[in-house]
């Protein structure tokens, strides 16, 4: 599949089944006889290889995809990469009875985290972190998101988001920053929360702002992390500095943060397994994309899921993600995330395939660029051996992905 450019910077990829994802387009926006051509890494032309214009392919570099199907480069809109260590020995002790508050009193939780990634240089928590992206890659993703928040201190926060920018130098892929530095109570802080959102807020977000780190904000709105009326205050921060924001929502309980998310005009609210009909509703008509996490959902064991139907119901558009994560989500593989949503949540193979492309993308402020095969958006495609797209969604540990091509390479 690889082979140098044509001369002009031209290639087309031919002889393919393409599921172009546009908006708009009934299902998955089939094109059965179809053709891309793409010119200096950005789509010129995805349709009927019949209907192309003579002038897209003169010169190109032309590859027969044998009537394989392609999809555009699957979208990871909700990981937290970056991390040193890992925490199997919590798993170890949850799988042997502990509780979560015995866990944590034992040093466990999001806290443990932040120790190792303190220890950890720049240099460390990227070659930890690559083996977890070349994962990714390998099941044809082409744009990753990265929180920080295992940082929780201005310094060790900036360390975790220049890690995460430089993966984007080490591999072919788009990498996109949050800083969530809003995501636990670091241990110096003593409890007070209030004074923790203040450093956050007041000297956190203002120099990762400066140093142009962070492409969003995210906060955890939870009992057992901060109030809908800390993260305003944080939200409140990040749209004085130009950063759009997003929120970890109604996870484990009902805290209105769908609302809150929506009221920002957040990009997504992530989670959303406690989210109510107003909280829905708010999100539809902001446009806040629903991104679904059932890792963590499968991972601790959870019992209420999304509410799907309410997100249909009301228009909400959904994305699905990984979460990829030391603790509650180890996971490491979107199309095993898609069999999960489908198979945990009843969401549907267009869903499913939607929500890793077109509403992934969406959900990363991304849609005018990338997530679906239309002219002007970046060439980004996964060519696959499969015989139906919904081969992607059914089957479980088995990657089907031909080939990866990112910006037309």
């Amino acid at each position: 599949m690889g082979g140098a450019n044509g001369k002009s910077g031209l290639r087309v990829w031919r002889n393919a089944r393409l599921a172009t994802m546009a908006e708009g387009a009934a299902g998955l926006g089939i094109v059965e006889k179809g053709a891309i051509a793409a010119r200096d890494g950005l789509i010129i032309y995805a349709g009927l290889e019949a209907g192309m214009p003579a002038a897209a392919g003169q010169g190109a570099e032309t590859i027969d995809c044998e009537r394989r199907w392609i999809t555009p480069g699957l979208i990871d809109c909700h990981t937290h990469l970056v991390y040193a260590g890992n925490r199997a020995n919590e798993f170890e002790m949850r799988l042997a009875g502990a509780t979560y508050e015995e866990v944590a009193r034992a040093g466990g939780g999001i806290v443990s985290s932040v120790k190792s990634l303190r220890a950890a240089s720049e240099d460390q928590l990227i070659a930890e972190t690559l083996p977890r992206l070349d994962a990714l890659m390998a099941e044809g993703v082409t744009t990753v998101e990265v929180k920080s928040g295992y940082g929780l201190d201005a310094d060790n926060e900036k360390k975790s988001l220049r890690a995460a920018r430089r993966l984007a130098d080490e591999r072919p892929v788009t990498i996109r920053t949050t800083c969530l530095a809003a995501h636990a109570l670091p241990p110096e802080a003593k409890g007070d929360k209030d004074a923790f959102i203040d450093l956050v807020a007041g000297a956190i977000l203002p120099e990762v702002a400066a140093e142009k780190l962070a492409d969003a904000v995210d906060g955890f709105c939870e009992g057992i992390a901060f109030s809908p009326e800390q993260m305003a205050r944080v939200f409140d921060k990040a749209k004085a500095l130009g950063l759009p924001v997003k929120l970890h929502a109604d996870q484990l309980s009902n805290l209105h943060g769908a609302a809150l998310a929506a009221r920002y005009g957040a990009l997504s609210a992530d989670h959303l397994e406690y989210t109510d009909e107003e909280g829905a509703g708010a999100m539809a008509k902001a446009g806040t994309v629903a991104t679904i996490l059932p890792g963590a959902y499968y991972f601790i064991r959870e019992t209420k899921k999304p509410p799907v139907d309410l997100f249909r119901r009301h228009g909400v558009k959904m994305a699905v993600a990984t979460d990829s994560n030391p603790g509650t989500s180890p996971l490491t593989s979107l199309l095993l995330t898609m069999n999960m949503a489908a198979t945990l949540f009843g969401m549907t193979v267009d869903e499913c395939l939607a929500g890793v492309t077109r509403e992934a993308a969406r959900a990363l402020g991304l849609l005018g660029q990338t997530g679906t095969l239309e002219a002007g958006k970046s060439a980004d495609l996964a060519i696959w051996d499969i015989e139906r797209p919904a081969e992607l969604v059914y089957r479980m540990g088995f990657n089907p992905l031909h080939a990866r091509i990112w910006r037309g390479q």
